[in-house]
C-alpha cells in the first residue's frame, strides 16, 4: 500500500509541474493582458489545488497507518494477553477441580474450565490474525497445542483423582505432571506476547518513517509553489504594469497641454490600442484648438463693430481691474464720472450719487452723473475673472418711478393699516389688490400672493396652509356660491381648522369685479357662546346645570311619550364636606370635577349628566326598557365614584348614594321626578349611604315624617321638651356602682318619646347639635354635683361639636357654672372626631385632658384606624360596643376581640368598660377577663334624674340576688 501511495504522489507531482510549464509558456506568448490575467489566475488556483489534494492524500495516508497501528498490532498484543489471562484463570479452576470432592462444585467448575478453554481458542485465533509476522502466527499455533494438550493432561488427572487410584509411578498422569505442563503453556503465551510486541514496535518505526517522508514531500511542494507564485507576480508586472506606466506618462503630458508629445507604439493587446487611441486624440485637439483660435478672433472683430454701434455704454475689465476693451460711448460715461468703473463699490458711494435698485437684477446698481442724468451700471464676471459693465441711461424711467412710489406708498399705507382682509378682483376674476392682513388672516405668505392669481388659486393657497382640513377648492366656491345666492351682500362665516372664525363680505364694483373683505371674529363668537355655554352649564365641572337639565327631562318626557322610557338618577357625594373642611376648597373642587369626570364615563352618549349645585348630581339615563339596567347603571357609579382620587398629592376617598325615579310610573314631569329621584336618594342616604334606592311612595310618606320632626326638633330647645336619663356605671373590681352615662331623651307632646337615633342624626343634619349638647353639657353638670363625690359623669360628645372652635370654652363655662370637678367629667368621643380634622381634634383632646378631664373612645373597634387612635392619644377609656359583647359568650362569637381589646386597654393604661350588658352570663364573662367596668340593663334602664339617689343606694354596696331577680324578671 505504501508504494502505490508513493507512485501516486510521484505522479502528482510531476502532472503539477507539466500543468506549471505548460501555463507559464501560454502566458508569456498570448497577447491579450485579459487572457495573460487570466491564465495567471489559472496557474495560480491549479498550484493551491495540487497543494490541496496532495496534502489531502497525507492527511489519509497517516489515518490509515493509525487504523493499522490499532486494529492489527495493538489488538494483536491485546488478545495474546487476554489468552494468557484465561489460561491462568484454567490452571486456577484445575487446582479447585483437583482438591475438592463436592458433585456440585466439580460440575461447576469443569464447565468453567471449558468456557475458559474455549475463550482461550478465541483470543488466539484473533491474535494470530492480527499479528504483523508469521513467527507470531506461528507461536499463537503453539500455544494452541500446548492448551489442548494441557487440557488432555487435566482430564486425565480428573478421572484418576475420582477413581482414586493416581499411580505415583505412571507418568503424565499425576497432578504434578500438570503442573509441569501448566508452565510450559505459560511459557508459549509469554514467547507470544514478546513476538506480537515486538511485531508493533516495528510497524510503529515504518509509520514514522512513511510520515516524516510525507512531511518532506509537502514542503518541497509548498517551496515550489511559492517559487511558481514569485515567478508568475514577476511575468505579470513585466508584461502589463511596464506598459501602463509608460501610457500613463504619455497621457500626462498630453493633459499637461504639450500637443507635440511624442506617444510610443505599442503591441497588438489592451495597451497597443490605447496608446494609438491616445496619439489620435492629441492631432483632434491640435486641430480644435487651431480652428476656435480662428473663430474668436472672427468673433472679436464682429464684437468691436457692435459695441461701437450700442447706446449703452458697455466695458470689459481685465481681472487685475485694467480696462480690456470699452466702447465710445463707455468712454464718454467714464470720462464724466471715473468712480464707475468701480461698480461694487457704488452701494458705498453718497446717496446723491448712487443708489441700488430692489427691484432689479441684484448684480446691478444706479448712479447719477453731475449733469443729473441717472446710469443704471449692471455687472457681470467672466470666465477669466474679469467684470463686464453695461450702462444705460435712466433717467426718464427713474422719474416715472419715482412718481409710481409715491401713489404706491399712500395706497400701502391705507392697505396695510386696515383692521379687515381685504382683495379687489377685476371683471375676469383676477387678483387685482391683496393687503397684508388678508395674509396674516390666512397664513398666507405675501411673496405668494400675486396679481392675475384667480379665486380658486388663493383657496387652493388658504387649503395648504391648512385652514380647511379636508375640504378642496370646489368645496370652498360651493359655499361662496350658497351664500351669495342665500344673501345679497354675500356675508357668511367660514370656520378655519384651527378653530378661528372668518366673516367674509363680497361687494361688487362698478366694472364688474369683486370686493372681499374678511374679519377675524373669533373671540366675538367664542364671547358670545361662552355667554349662551355658562347660562346653561356648570361654571366648574363644564357639565349642564338645572337648567339645561330641566330642558334634556322635558326632552326626555316628551320622547317618552313615543314609546322610550328613562330614569333620573340623583346622586350626592359621601363625606365631601369633610375633604372641605380637612383639605380646604380648591382640592374639593378638583375632587367635583374628577367626580363629574367618572360620571361622564359611566354613561353612554345619549344619557345626560348635570351638576345640581354642591356635591349634587343628575344623570338621565335614556332608551331605558327596564329597572335593571337603571340599577346596573347604580351600581356602576356608585363603584367608580367610591374608588381612590390622587389630588395634589392627597388619597381622597368619597362614597356616592344615588336615588332613582322611572318615568313614567314615578311621574311624567321633569319636577317630579327630580322630586321623587331626591326622595330616593335620601332614603338611600338614611341606610347606610354608598348605595342606590329606586323610588318608592312610601319614601314619600316617610320624608314628610321626617320634614315633620325636623321642624318640631328645632321647636323642642324652646318648649323644654328635654330631659336626660342615666344609665349607672358598675366598677367590677371594687362591686359598686361608680358613676351615670347622660342620655338625651326628647319627650314630644304628640308621639310621646322619640328615640335618640330619630332625631340625634337629623339634629346633626340641620345644624342643631351644637346647642343641643351645649345644653346637655350644662344640664348633666348641675345635676351631677348633687352626687356623692365618687360619682363619675359620662357625657357623649358629638364630632360636629368638635369642629367648634368655642367647644372647649363651653365645656369651661358648663364645669365653672355647676362647680363640677373636672376629673368627674369624662368625654365619650367616637372614630368619627377624628375624621374632620386630626390634627385639630388631638390638640383639642389635649387641652381638654390638661384641664383634667377625662376621654373615653366610645363604640371602640366598630370604625376604623382604631389602633392608630390610640397611639397618637392616651385615652382613659375604651368602651367596648355592645355588639362584641352580646357575642362574646357565643362559641364561635367576639370572644377573642373582647379579650383582646381587653388586653390591649391594660396594657396601655386605659380603663375597658363594657357595654350592653343583659345576662349574668355576659357579666360573669366580662369579669373572668379582666375589664374594670360594666353598663347594661341587668344592672339598670336608664332613668330620670328623680331615681339617682335610689338607685345609688341600690347599687353602693355591690350587685345584689334581690337586685339580680329584678333585673332577670325586667
Amino acid at each position: 500500500m505504501d508504494t502505490v501511495f508513493d507512485n501516486l504522489k510521484v505522479k502528482s507531482v510531476a502532472a503539477f509541474q507539466f500543468a506549471a510549464g505548460r501555463l507559464s509558456r501560454l502566458a508569456l506568448t498570448t497577447g491579450s493582458i485579459r487572457t495573460q490575467i487570466l491564465i495567471f489566475c489559472l496557474a495560480m488556483s491549479a498550484i493551491a489545488v495540487a497543494l490541496g489534494g496532495y496534502s489531502t492524500l497525507g492527511i489519509r495516508h497517516a489515518g490509515d497507518l493509525v487504523t493499522r497501528t490499532f486494529d492489527e498490532s495493538l489488538m494483536s498484543i491485546n488478545y495474546a494477553r487476554a489468552a494468557g489471562a484465561d489460561f491462568a484463570a484454567m490452571r486456577v479452576a484445575s487446582s479447585q477441580r483437583l482438591l475438592t470432592t463436592d458433585p456440585a462444585i466439580h460440575a461447576s467448575l469443569d464447565k468453567q474450565i471449558d468456557e475458559l478453554a474455549k475463550t482461550l481458542s478465541e483470543d488466539l485465533a484473533i491474535a494470530a490474525d492480527r499479528s504483523q509476522s508469521s513467527r507470531a502466527a506461528n507461536a499463537a499455533a503453539k500455544v494452541q497445542e500446548a492448551a489442548d494438550a494441557w487440557m488432555a493432561l487435566h482430564r486425565i488427572a480428573v478421572e484418576s483423582s475420582s477413581e482414586g487410584s493416581f499411580a505415583s509411578d505412571t507418568p503424565g498422569t499425576s497432578i504434578g505432571d500438570v503442573d509441569r505442563y501448566s508452565r510450559i503453556v505459560s511459557q508459549q503465551v509469554e514467547l507470544l506476547v514478546n513476538y506480537t510486541a515486538g511485531d508493533g514496535f516495528l510497524f510503529r518505526q515504518r509509520a514514522l518513517s512513511t510520515i516524516r517522508r510525507d512531511l518532506q514531500l509537502n514542503v518541497a511542494g509548498l517551496t515550489l509553489a511559492l517559487f511558481l507564485s514569485a515567478l508568475f507576480s514577476w511575468l505579470l508586472a513585466r508584461r502589463i504594469i511596464g506598459p501602463v506606466a509608460i501610457a500613463s506618462r504619455a497621457a500626462r503630458r498630453i493633459a499637461d497641454g504639450d500637443l507635440n508629445a511624442t506617444i510610443p507604439k505599442g503591441g497588438t493587446d489592451e495597451l497597443g490600442t490605447l496608446l494609438g487611441a491616445m496619439e489620435t486624440m492629441r492631432d483632434n485637439i491640435r486641430r480644435t484648438v487651431n480652428q476656435e483660435v480662428s473663430e474668436r478672433r472672427s468673433a472679436q472683430a464682429r464684437l468691436s463693430d457692435a459695441l461701437e454701434s450700442s447706446r449703452e455704454g458697455v466695458v470689459l475689465l481685465d481681472a487685475d481691474g485694467q480696462i480690456a476693451l470699452a466702447n465710445s460711448r463707455a468712454s464718454e460715461l467714464i470720462h464724466l464720472s471715473p468712480q464707475l468703473l468701480h461698480s461694487d463699490r457704488l452701494d458705498a458711494a453718497a446717496p446723491a450719487t448712487a443708489a441700488i435698485d430692489s427691484d432689479s437684477d441684484p448684480f446691478a446698481s444706479e448712479a447719477q452723473l453731475p449733469d443729473g442724468r441717472w446710469l443704471r451700471v449692471s455687472r457681470s464676471e467672466t470666465q477669466e475673472g474679469g467684470v463686464i459693465l453695461v450702462y444705460s441711461d435712466i433717467t426718464t424711467l427713474r422719474q416715472q418711478k419715482a412718481e409710481l412710489h409715491e401713489t404706491n406708498l399712500r395706497l400701502d399705507a391705507a392697505l396695510t393699516h386696515m383692521s379687515q382682509g381685504l382683495c379687489l378682483y377685476n371683471s375676469e376674476a383676477r387678483l387685482q389688490v391683496a393687503n397684508r392682513r388678508f395674509c396674516e388672516i390666512f397664513d398666507i405668505s405675501p411673496e405668494l400672493v400675486v396679481p392675475g392669481m384667480t379665486m380658486e388659486d388663493i383657496f387652493g393657497l388658504s387649503i395648504a396652509a391648512g385652514n380647511h382640513g379636508s375640504c378642496t377648492v370646489v368645496d370652498l366656491m360651493a359655499e361662496r356660491d350658497r351664500s351669495l345666492a342665500q344673501n345679497e351682500g354675500g356675508n357668511y362665516l367660514q370656520h378655519l381648522a384651527d378653530g378661528r372664525i372668518i366673516s367674509i363680505a363680497q361687494r361688487p364694483t362698478t366694472d364688474g369685479g369683486w370686493l372681499v373683505t374678511c374679519e377675524d371674529v373669533t373671540e366675538q363668537q367664542r364671547a358670545e357662546s361662552q355667554i349662551a355655554f355658562m347660562a346653561r352649564h356648570d361654571a366648574l365641572t363644564r357639565l349642564p346645570n338645572r337648567t339645561l337639565l330641566a330642558e334634556r327631562i322635558e326632552l326626555a318626557v316628551a320622547q317618552a311619550g313615543r314609546g322610550l322610557g328613562f330614569a333620573v338618577h340623583c346622586l350626592d357625594l359621601d363625606n365631601f364636606k369633610q375633604v372641605n373642611d380637612t383639605l380646604g376648597h380648591p382640592v374639593g373642587d378638583e375632587l367635583l370635577c374628577a367626580v363629574a369626570d367618572r360620571l361622564n364615563a359611566c354613561v353612554r352618549e345619549i344619557d345626560t349628566v348635570a351638576r345640581l349645585g354642591g356635591d349634587e348630581f343628575a344623570v338621565i339615563q335614556s332608551g331605558l326598557h327596564d329597572g335593571a339596567e337603571a340599577e346596573h347603571l347604580a351600581r356602576r357609579m356608585v363603584e367608580c365614584v367610591g374608588m381612590p382620587y390622587e389630588l395634589n398629592g392627597h388619597r381622597v376617598v368619597v362614597g356616592c348614594s344615588v336615588g332613582i325615579s322611572i318615568s313614567p310610573g314615578d311621574g311624567t314631569s321633569g319636577e317630579k321626578l327630580l322630586k321623587n329621584a331626591d326622595v330616593a336618594l335620601y332614603r338611600a342616604k338614611m341606610e347606610g349611604r354608598g348605595t342606590w334606592r329606586f323610588f318608592e311612595p312610601s319614601m314619600d310618606a316617610s320624608l314628610q315624617r321626617r320634614r315633620a320632626i325636623e321642624l318640631d326638633l328645632r321647636e323642642a330647645m324652646a318648649k323644654d321638651e328635654f330631659s336626660l336619663y342615666y344609665q349607672p356605671l358598675y366598677d367590677l373590681h371594687l362591686d359598686r356602682i361608680c358613676g351615670f352615662e347622660a342620655l338625651l331623651r326628647w319627650h314630644h307632646p304628640k308621639r310621646g318619646m322619640v328615640p335618640p337615633d330619630q332625631f340625634i342624626p337629623i339634629a346633626e343634619e340641620i345644624g342643631l347639635i351644637g346647642p343641643l349638647g351645649e345644653w346637655v353639657l350644662h344640664r348633666a353638670c348641675e345635676q351631677a354635683v348633687t352626687w356623692p363625690g365618687e360619682m363619675k359623669l359620662a357625657v357623649n360628645v358629638s364630632a360636629a361639636q368638635f369642629r367648634d372652635s368655642g367647644f372647649i370654652d363651653i365645656i369651661a363655662d358648663a364645669l365653672a357654672a355647676s362647680q363640677l370637678s373636672p376629673r368627674r367629667l369624662e368625654l365619650e368621643i367616637t372614630e368619627s372626631v377624628f375624621l374632620a380634622n386630626s390634627a385639630e381634634t388631638l390638640a383639642t383632646l389635649h387641652k381638654l385632658k390638661a384641664q383634667g378631664l377625662r376621654i373615653a373612645l366610645d363604640d371602640f373597634g366598630t370604625g376604623y384606624s382604631s389602633l392608630s387612635y390610640l397611639r397618637s392619644f392616651p385615652f382613659d377609656k375604651l368602651k367596648i360596643d355592645k355588639s362584641f359583647v352580646r357575642d362574646a359568650t357565643a362559641t364561635h362569637g367576639s370572644k377573642s376581640i373582647v379579650r383582646a381589646v381587653i388586653s390591649l386597654g391594660r396594657s396601655l393604661g386605659m380603663t375597658t368598660i363594657a357595654e350592653g350588658i343583659e345576662t349574668v352570663e355576659q357579666l360573669n364573662h366580662m369579669r373572668a377577663e379582666g375589664c374594670n367596668e360594666a353598663q347594661g340593663f341587668l344592672f339598670s334602664h336608664p332613668v330620670p334624674v328623680t331615681e339617682i339617689a335610689a338607685k345609688i343606694l341600690e347599687l353602693r354596696n355591690g350587685f345584689k340576688t334581690s337586685a339580680l331577680r329584678n333585673a332577670m324578671a325586667s
